[in-house]
Order: structure tokens, then C-alpha cells, then sequence
């Protein structure tokens, strides 16, 4: 009997039968391994429906048994049992049975292999682990770490990454340019022949486990495919060469208030594909997240770059209520209890928000409750079966969350302490910021409509409490002396006499933690910040729409122009700049002396707007569709710009960004895509400067006490 130690790759579905993991051992192989697997699912409902889909399974080579399960929320039920020793055909197998009995109630049915086999083996992808083998099959296995060790041993990962001369979308690409380790070079593209050729050599010789694209999905697999059965030259780019393309077509969802369109998608076997322009955060967060992200969640690294975090916090989810011998519904069963308006209008609050102190303010210190409300589901026990019941066991999503938040309060705390210029930095930083979206859309997964383990009356408790907890923290900062000038869900900004430094508000720090419970932290000391008023309105503050520069020199800023996405790069910078000129000021007062300097410099950008020294780049909008072009009666820039791509056969659909910039005549708009280059003498320079004037008279509007506003702007 061999034995082998080292990384979890991947794992997938085996054709014939188990499943197949790939190792990445110590002595830098990458094995590829066959283990036996067997899945179950489970079904419940009427009797005599339970016995037709006995008898209907029972020819296919299933193992079928009578038990007794748990539900999370309706307790032990009387179940049948399936159980397939192919997990590949598992999925046909389900919806034929879904499809004679759609009454049934089904559970265990549509969960990720990945999920099954951390369960059942406790070994985690991206994980060390310890394998029995007889050749190339997997006797045993053992887990040698965990998901949540805060200094994992790095894995030794081969990267390969792709990138074409120019977007695909906009003109043809020419060369690929290709870097491994610290070797760089260019294949051209003018010859598919000889390009396939290279590309196939390479991947034999080098043999990635992570192919790092930018348009792969969208442009460079579907272009390899066409060249390939045009040429007759056989590529496959999966390490498994018994295995083809994953291939998933682009759809458009709706979620949150907004449309999101998800491009195409190609996934491989034995090795990883990671577009970054279709994964949807990886730029948040880089490989670095999205590996940690897989490893806590358990769903692969290839999965996990392109889904949206609450596919993570499901998938936790889902390990917990198998470790704990929960079955997990296909469909989510828990509809909203009944109430009467009164009822409702008390229980959906949604999180307090004192409204802002309009104007500036000198030595403000910004206090957040760390991860407040994944921290108040953990220590009240707030889950979806616990709710209204009091002394009851921990339940299912405080058992999810307690490890993924004590792992990075941890990791925040390393980075407070590490220095500046370390190496480990923004690895940590990285991590750090994919286990906050994990926690970060765990609150709202409780009240989501298609959350299997969701209950909107858990996502009203936990909003009640966090409310108790603010007005707690008021009351413990107003009775020590400090002024409240603006509290935000879990966030307060406070102010004192005679308090400059951040040792000043430790006393106020440690007494609002001690009533609350709840872990708190100081963001930092304002020199000077400026709470904003409604464009429409300027005595009607807005909520989350302030900048202001903390005591080392650095800024923040919330809900202004800079953190809109459909902002040009150009305005960006723009105020940014602004921004770090006023930062140079230590008090409200010494503003002023800053001011004519932004003043120059938003002149001096103009000039070079209209000289035409600003690349066409830095003025390019981006903007997305809502919904399909023949429903706009009054089309957006956006929908006038798609229109013409329409026109040149590309296809859109809702939820897809659009690029374009402004232009004078004709429908004032010029698609970024479209072939033929803009005429810059077309370019519509009052359109700029009017979005120009409003995102610089949103940094000077605090100040026009001191200016009139036509000094402002």
C-alpha cells in the first residue's frame, strides 16, 4: 500500500463510477486519483407517492431504504432513501424522479460534490491531506489542516496566464501575450495553425494548474474551439484528457434591486480557469481570496471566482447541516408568518441611522462594531430555528458563521500589528477582505427569498437587536460627554472637546464593548470631515455620503462620484486629486488656504480636455442595461450606445455593462466597441464639464460659507 501527502486540487464526478481528486503531493506531483463515492438523497410526502417512486427507482441500480432524517424546521420525518454509487448520473437520475413525482418534498438532491465529500471525508479543497493508495486508487484519506488555520503552508501553484494585445470586444486581438513564473513572451494569432501548435506545447510542457485569462470565457476557449475543428489540431487545455470544456451560457438575474448579467463560462478538469474580467469579485480581492474563499466555503477555486459570496455562505451552509445531520431542501420551505401592518411596520425597521450633523466637523473619531451582525446572529443565537424560542441549542447559521467570523476578527488583528513594508501584507489584506463579503451578505441571506435556510422573521431579529445595540452605544458615549454626530447601522461618529488622539476614546471603546458585547474597533481620527447635504434639498442631510481625511494624511470617502462605477476615469482622478490637496489641511479652517489650489487644478484639467490631451480612455462611461432594449420607451445613453452595437450584430442582454462616451449630434452618444475610431472634434466637452462641476461642487459645498459659488465652480 503507497501513501501520499499533500494539496487538494480538485475533485469531480467520476463517469464510470466514485469520483476523482487530483493531489498536488510534496514532491511536486499532480496525481490523479480515483476513490469510490457514493451519494444519497432523500425524498417525503404522501405514502402511496413515496411507494410509485420506490418502485420506480428500484430497477435503476439504487440503493433504497426507509428512515427517519431531520428537518431543520418541521423535526424527524419518515423518508426514502436513495443512495447512487455514481454520483455523475445523479443529476439525471433526480430530475426523471422530480419530473414522475413533483409532490414529493426532496432534500440532499442538488448539493455540490465538493460539499458531499468535505462531509463525509472532513478534507477540505486546498487543503494538506494524507492518502492510502492502491496504484491510482484512494484507499482512505485523512485531513492534515483545516479551513480555517490563519497561516496555511502555501501552495506551490504553477500559473500560466493569458492575455490578449487588446479587447476582444472592441477590435481583434493580434498576439497573446503568455507569462509563466518570470518568463514572458508573445504568440501571434495570425496563423491559428501554428498558434495552436505552440499553445498546445506549452501546456504540455509547463502544465498549469491555474490558467490565468482576461477574456477567456468570452473570447479566447469559444476562439480555440472554432480554430481547433477548423484546422483539424486537437487541444484540450484539461489536465484530465478524458474530460472536455465545461462550458455554461451567459444569463441575466435579477437580485438585490438590479439586474446582473453573468458572461459565459469555461471551466476545467485537473487544472483551474480563472477569467478576472468575468470573475465577479476577483478584483476585490485577487487569487489570493478567491483560494480562501474556496477553502472555507468548499467550493472550487474555479466555482468561487465567479459566483457572488452568498453562494459561499450557502455552501457553508449547506457542510454544517451535514455534519450535523440535517437534510438540506431542493426548494426553501419557510414562506413569511402572518402579520397584520402593525405587525409588520414594528418588525422590519431594517438597521438605525441617525442622521448626519450637515457641514464640517474638526476631530471626529469613526467607531465600528466589528462584523456586527454576523457577530449578534453568533452570540444570540439567531438562526432560522432558533428564532422565538428561548434556551434553545446553537443553531444552524451561528454554528456556519462563529468559525468564519473568530478567523477574520484574527486576521484583522494581524494586519493591525503587522508592519507596513512586510511581505505577508497584502496577502492577508487579500484574504482578510474575501472572508468580509462571506460575512457581509450572511445577514441578508437570512431573509433572502431563495435561501434554503432562510427566515425573514431571524433577518428581523437580528436588524431589532443591532438597533438596541446602537442606541446602547449612544447612551454610553452621551453620558460620558461626547457629541453623536451621525450613526450608520453599525458605525458611530462621535466628538469631544479636547479629543484628538485615538488613546482618547479607549475608555469610551471599552465601555460601549462592555455593555454591548459585541467586539468594536477604532476606524481612525478625522482631522476634518464633511457630512453632505441632498443635492435636492440642502437641508436634508444624506446618510452615507461624507469624506473627510484621517490624522496621518489619508482619506475616506463614501457615496460620493468617486465610488460610483458609471464615473469616467477622468472625473475620478479628478476629484481624488481634489481631495488629497484638502487632506493637506489639519483643521475645517485651514481649508480654505487649500481651496484655490483644487480651483487650479480643476481649471488646468479643463485645458487639457480641451486641447485634447486627455485619452479617450479616461473619458469612457460605463453604465449598465436594465433591461432588454425593446423595453425602453425613452432609451439611456447606455441603451442608445447598445443600440448601435445591436447594429453591428452583437448581441446584449440585461445587466451587461456598456461602455461609451459622450458626444455632440447625432444620438450624443459613440459606443466604445463600435469599429470605426471617434472623431475627438465630436466629443461633447460641456457634457464633461458639466460632470466635472458636479462631482468638484460635492467636495467644495462644504465650504462655500467661505466662497461664493461662483469662486466654487
Amino acid at each position: 500500500m503507497d501513501e501520499a501527502s499533500g494539496w487538494l486540487l480538485d475533485v469531480y464526478a467520476d463517469e464510470a463510477g466514485g469520483v476523482i481528486l487530483w493531489l498536488l503531493t510534496d514532491n511536486d506531483e499532480r496525481l490523479r486519483l480515483h476513490m469510490d463515492f457514493t451519494v444519497t438523497f432523500y425524498a417525503a410526502g404522501d405514502f402511496s407517492l413515496l411507494r410509485q417512486a420506490w418502485r420506480f427507482l428500484r430497477d435503476k441500480g439504487i440503493k433504497l431504504e426507509r428512515t427517519i432524517c431531520r428537518d431543520l424546521f418541521l423535526g424527524e420525518r419518515d423518508v426514502l432513501s436513495a443512495t447512487t454509487f455514481n454520483p455523475a448520473g445523479l443529476q439525471k437520475l433526480f430530475g426523471e424522479l422530480q419530473q414522475q413525482f413533483p409532490s414529493l418534498d426532496y432534500y440532499d438532491a442538488d448539493i455540490p460534490l465538493t460539499l458531499r465529500f468535505i462531509a463525509h471525508t472532513n478534507t477540505h479543497l486546498l487543503g494538506r491531506c494524507r492518502g492510502e493508495l492502491n496504484g491510482e486508487r484512494v484507499q482512505s484519506i485523512e485531513p492534515l489542516s483545516t479551513p480555517w488555520e490563519i497561516d496555511p503552508i502555501p501552495i506551490p501553484l504553477r500559473i500560466l496566464t493569458l492575455t490578449p494585445d487588446c479587447n476582444p470586444e472592441v477590435r481583434t486581438p493580434h498576439h497573446l501575450h503568455v507569462k509563466f513564473k518570470q518568463r514572458k513572451y508573445i504568440l501571434s494569432l495570425d496563423t491559428p495553425r501554428a498558434f495552436l501548435i505552440g499553445l498546445k506545447a506549452d501546456l504540455q510542457r509547463l502544465d498549469p494548474d491555474l490558467i490565468l485569462t482576461d477574456y477567456g470565457d468570452t473570447w479566447l476557449f469559444p476562439q480555440l474551439k472554432a480554430w481547433s475543428e477548423e484546422t483539424g489540431i486537437e487541444l484540450n487545455p484539461n489536465r484530465d484528457r478524458n474530460k472536455q470544456i465545461l462550458t455554461r451560457c451567459a444569463d441575466s438575474y435579477f437580485a438585490y434591486g438590479q439586474v446582473v448579467y453573468r458572461g459565459a463560462q469555461a471551466h476545467l478538469f485537473g487544472r483551474w480557469h480563472i477569467d478576472r474580467k468575468n470573475a465577479m469579485s476577483f478584483g476585490e480581492y485577487g487569487l489570493e481570496g478567491a483560494m480562501e474563499q474556496a477553502r472555507v466555503t468548499g467550493l472550487g477555486v474555479q466555482e468561487m471566482a465567479r459566483k457572488s459570496p452568498g453562494a459561499g455562505i450557502t455552501a457553508m451552509q449547506m457542510v454544517t447541516a451535514l455534519h450535523n445531520q440535517v437534510m438540506i431542501p431542493v426548494q426553501k420551505q419557510q414562506a413569511e408568518g402572518t402579520k397584520t401592518l402593525v405587525e409588520l411596520i414594528r418588525a422590519d425597521h431594517g438597521g438605525l441611522i441617525y442622521q448626519p450633523i450637515i457641514g464640517l466637523h474638526s476631530y471626529v473619531a469613526q467607531i465600528d462594531f466589528s462584523s456586527m451582525y454576523p457577530a449578534i446572529m453568533v452570540k444570540h443565537n439567531i438562526s432560522p430555528e432558533t428564532v422565538g424560542k428561548g434556551n434553545a441549542p446553537e443553531g444552524l447559521v451561528p454554528k456556519t458563521l462563529r468559525p468564519l467570523l473568530e478567523k477574520r476578527l484574527m486576521l484583522k488583528n494581524i494586519l493591525s500589528d503587522i508592519d507596513p513594508r512586510d511581505c505577508r501584507r497584502e496577502t492577508l489584506k487579500a484574504r482578510a477582505a474575501a472572508l468580509k463579503w462571506l460575512l457581509v451578505v450572511c445577514f441578508g441571506y437570512l431573509g433572502y427569498k431563495n435561501a434554503r435556510f432562510g427566515k425573514i422573521e431571524s433577518h428581523e431579529a437580528v436588524t431589532a437587536m443591532s438597533r438596541e445595540l446602537m442606541l446602547q452605544a449612544k447612551e454610553v458615549a452621551e453620558d460620558m460627554g461626547f457629541k453623536i454626530l451621525h450613526m450608520y447601522v453599525d458605525c458611530l461618529f462621535v466628538q469631544q472637546g479636547g479629543y484628538e488622539r485615538p488613546a482618547d476614546f479607549s475608555p469610551l471603546m471599552e465601555a460601549i464593548a462592555d455593555k454591548t458585547g459585541i467586539p468594536i474597533a477604532m476606524e481612525g481620527v478625522f482631522k476634518w470631515v464633511a457630512f453632505l447635504s441632498s443635492k435636492r434639498d440642502a437641508r436634508v442631510p444624506v446618510p452615507n455620503q461624507y469624506f473627510g481625511a484621517y490624522q496621518d494624511g489619508s482619506i475616506k470617502y463614501r457615496g460620493i462620484e468617486l465610488r460610483r462605477r458609471d464615473t469616467t476615469t477622468w472625473v475620478r482622478k479628478i476629484q481624488l486629486a481634489a481631495l488629497e490637496i484638502l487632506a493637506q489641511a489639519n483643521t475645517p479652517d485651514e481649508l480654505i488656504d487649500h481651496i484655490p489650489h483644487v480651483l487650479a487644478y480643476v481649471e488646468h484639467a479643463k485645458r487639457n480636455l480641451r486641447t485634447g490631451r486627455v485619452p479617450l480612455e479616461e473619458l469612457v462611461i460605463r453604465q449598465k442595461l436594465s433591461r432588454m432594449l425593446e423595453g425602453y420607451k425613452s432609451p439611456s445613453p447606455a441603451a442608445r450606445a447598445a443600440l448601435q452595437l445591436q447594429a453591428i450584430g452583437r448581441q446584449l442582454a440585461p445587466g451587461q455593462a456598456i461602455e461609451f462616451v459622450f458626444t455632440r449630434g447625432g444620438s450624443g452618444v459613440h459606443a466604445w466597441e463600435l469599429d470605426q475610431a471617434l472623431d475627438t472634434r465630436r466629443l461633447d466637452t460641456k457634457r464633461y464639464f458639466k460632470l466635472l462641476d458636479r462631482a468638484m461642487r460635492t467636495v467644495l459645498e462644504p465650504c462655500k460659507s467661505q466662497f461664493t459659488e461662483k469662486q466654487l465652480i
